[in-house]
Parts: C-alpha cells; structure tokens; sequence
C-alpha cells in the first residue's frame, strides 16, 4: 500500500483539466465486448480500475492496448470463460460484464461484486432484470451463474423497484443483443448511461430514452465499431477540484467540465457564496470569504451527486454555521468522519444526518483512506490543515483520481508518495 505525506497550508492556484469520467469508463470496458470488431476509445483516465480490467479483458482471450488516454480493444477471439476472482473481487465495476457476457455468449459465471465498502449495494435489481429477459439465475460460492434458455433472451417490459445506476447499465448491456424490444422503466439517468448509450448506438445499437426514466432497447444481431468513442469528461473528479478550489484556492479554472452534469453542485457552490465564472467548457473559481452554511441532501441524478458529499466536506467547514450533509443513497458512507475528527475538524454523524461545523483549528494527523472518496476528502482536509498530514492506503484515492499529484503539482501543491513499508512516520 502506499501514503501519501501532505505539507498543509499549500494554496491552489492555476489550471487543471478534467479527465475522461471513471463510471463512464468501467461499464464501456465491458461494453466493447459485445463489438464483432476492434473497439477505440479515448479520454480514458488513467487509474487502477481500467487495467484491473485489461486483466480481465486478457483472461477472457481479449487483447487490449493503452497508451496516452487511448484504450483500443480486439474482442474477435474472445472464450466465454468463468471471470476470476483475483481482480474482480478488488473492482466492483467488473460486475458490469455480467450483462455484456449474457448479451455476448447467452451465459456468464461472474464472482460476486466487492469494491469500495460504503454500505450495502445488493444486485438484486440486476438480477430480476436478467431473469425478466429469460435467463436463469444461480448464486452459489461467491458467484453468480447466470444462463438463457433455447430461445436466448427475450426483449420484456422491466420496472426496477428502486433507481440504480448498476441495474440500468447491466440490463442495457444484455438486452442490446436479446431479440424484440426491451423497455426499462424507472431507469437511472446518468451521464454516464447517456454516454454508454451514444457508444453503442454508434456501432449500430438502437436505444432510445437514455437520461430518462424510460430507455427503449430493439435488440440487434450484431455491433460494428466504426468511428473512436471519446469518453465524457469526469464530473465527480471536477467537482472535486472545484471544491478544494473554492475551499484553500487562489483562482483555480478547471477545464473540460459539462457544466450541465454539475448543476446541482454548482449550485450549493453559488448558495455558499463562493464566485464563480462558468463557461462553456470550463469553471473559474476564486475561492471565498464569509461562507454560508448550507444542507446538502444527494439524490439519484440530476440531484446532488451521493459520489461528492464527501468531497465538499472540507469546504463546508470554512462556513460560517453548522451545515448539514443527508445522504439519502448511502447513508452508511460516514468512513471519512472519525479521520477528520483525528484532525480536529468539527463532524459527526446521527440518525442518517452528518452535521459539519466550522473548524479553524485543523491539525495535521496520520489518517487512512478507506475508500476512493473518503481518501480524496482526508486530501482536501490536509491542505487546510497546519502541520504535516500522512494518508494511509492512499491506493484508493489513486484508484479513483488520474494523475492527481501532477494535477495537484501543476495547481502549485506539491504531494509525496511513498510505499508504506519504505518510510516510517
């Protein structure tokens, strides 16, 4: 594992670009599967999660080739095999070729989900989709075995009982290539499925509706990459950005955002009080002075994103009043809070509530990165902070954030990284 070693005080200021969008990234990966010929992508981010699943690609017989944000993939020879424990188990996206392989090859034995532990996800939702397009369902020993029967899969009617990102994303995959038509209801209506859809419509695929709550799906027989897909820009790693900026910034302009994916963020930001420049394609923010509280409440999208409560936690701390953070998706995703409080930040949490008060007396600390975000919030935090902070299993923030220490570096932060067992602290 490594940590990271952050000198607090540092203040950002200058340019940083948004890369291509993590949750785009891990269900187009298994998406270009399904291609009967090579596949290209670009803007694709550089982080563990995409060569977790080169690995994956590889064991199924599927060449795959990265370089300089350009991911070309060759599913031609592809083998229908049982996927592996090793890299799924630590990537919870992997779970995605669950409906590329059942649209592919008509099966798939698939081991069960892991990634970040923010509380509960269960699969259910993809699995009654599945079972409502006629396949079987087994669960046995930590995998799921999922089979059609003689007809293959058959395009249905399927209303999720809750809106998932995961279930909308696993279903679209399978049914592309199920025969008739399937219609989702009470989908998710992420950039990210808007994103997956564009990339198989443009190899031939017919849907219709995604980014509402109904997507239309006419199966085809078959899906030919024409054109390189250009994935969209990450609005979770910019709103990440635009908070430290606003938070501990002397004028920071983040580059390649669609500000629309971000409106419900930007507008806590501008109810805060912070000045902020929105282009087209980009966002300036000057930081700012006197603070207001606000209460930030995540919802399924177009709401405030669950993804970036914990990012806007240290800048919440810079109001003047106690803010309030309800995460109504993962009430459970509380991991950050106890390690801020080692760094003398004013959060706790009760009855599905966090409660964030002004915090001046911030100190540096040894704290621990338990998940993607929490890891980035801890980063913010440090920044803020007097004295010398030390991230533990800083891995999971790099899983999630491409480059950061030279994105940090080239916003006048300067961050080291070391292996945990090579330097003692």
């Amino acid at each position: 594992m490594k940590k990271m070693i952050i000198r607090g005080g540092q203040k950002l200021s200058g340019k940083v670009t948004i890369g291509g969008a993590k949750n785009s990234t891990v269900a187009l990966i298994p998406a270009a599967i399904l291609a009967d010929t090579p596949v290209k992508f670009d803007s694709v981010p550089d982080i563990l999660d995409v060569h977790n699943l080169m690995l994956i690609l590889e064991s199924m017989n599927v060449k795959s080739v990265f370089d300089k944000g350009e991911l070309e993939i060759d599913p031609t020879q592809i083998k229908s095999v049982p996927l592996p424990g090793g890299a799924i188990k630590s990537l919870r996206a992997s779970y995605y070729f669950m409906g590329a392989l059942l649209g592919k090859f008509g099966e798939a034995v698939v081991g069960f989900p892991g990634g970040d532990n923010i509380g509960p996800r269960p699969i259910d939702q993809h699995i009654k989709g599945f079972k409502a397009l006629g396949a079987q369902v087994i669960e046995e020993n930590d995998a799921v075995r999922i089979k059609t029967g003689e007809n293959g899969l058959q395009g249905t009617r399927i209303f999720f009982d809750i809106v998932s990102v995961g279930a909308t994303i696993n279903v679209l995959l399978a049914a592309v290539r199920a025969s008739g038509t399937t219609i989702i209801e009470n989908a998710a209506k992420e950039p990210e499925i808007v994103d997956l859809a564009t990339f198989l419509n443009n190899m031939g695929a017919q849907i219709r509706g995604a980014g509402t709550d109904v997507i239309r799906i006419k199966g085809v027989s078959s899906l030919k990459a024409t054109n390189t897909h250009t994935i969209i820009p990450d609005r979770i790693e910019a709103g990440t950005y635009l908070a430290f900026a606003a938070a501990n910034g002397e004028g920071v302009l983040v580059k390649n955002v669609i500000t629309e994916h971000l409106e419900p963020f930007i507008a806590k930001l501008v109810e805060m009080g912070i000045y902020l420049e929105v282009n087209e394609d980009s966002i300036y923010v000057k930081g700012g002075d006197n603070l207001n509280p606000v209460t930030v409440k995540t919802s399924p999208f177009p709401g405030f994103a669950t993804d970036l409560q914990q990012p806007i936690t240290p800048l919440l701390m810079r109001a003047n009043g106690e803010s309030k953070i309800i995460d109504t998706l993962y009430p459970e995703r509380i991991k950050h809070i106890t390690e801020m409080q080692k760094m003398g930040a004013a959060i706790s949490s009760s009855d599905g509530v966090i409660t964030v008060g002004h915090s001046d007396n911030l100190r540096g600390a040894t704290v621990k990165a338990s998940e993607i975000r929490a890891g980035v919030s801890l980063l913010g935090l440090a920044l803020m902070s007097k004295g010398v902070t030390t991230i533990t299993h800083a891995d999971n923030i790099l899983r999630g954030y491409e480059r950061i220490i030279e994105k940090l570096r080239n916003l006048n932060v300067e961050i080291k990284i070391v292996d945990d067992e090579c330097e003692n602290h």
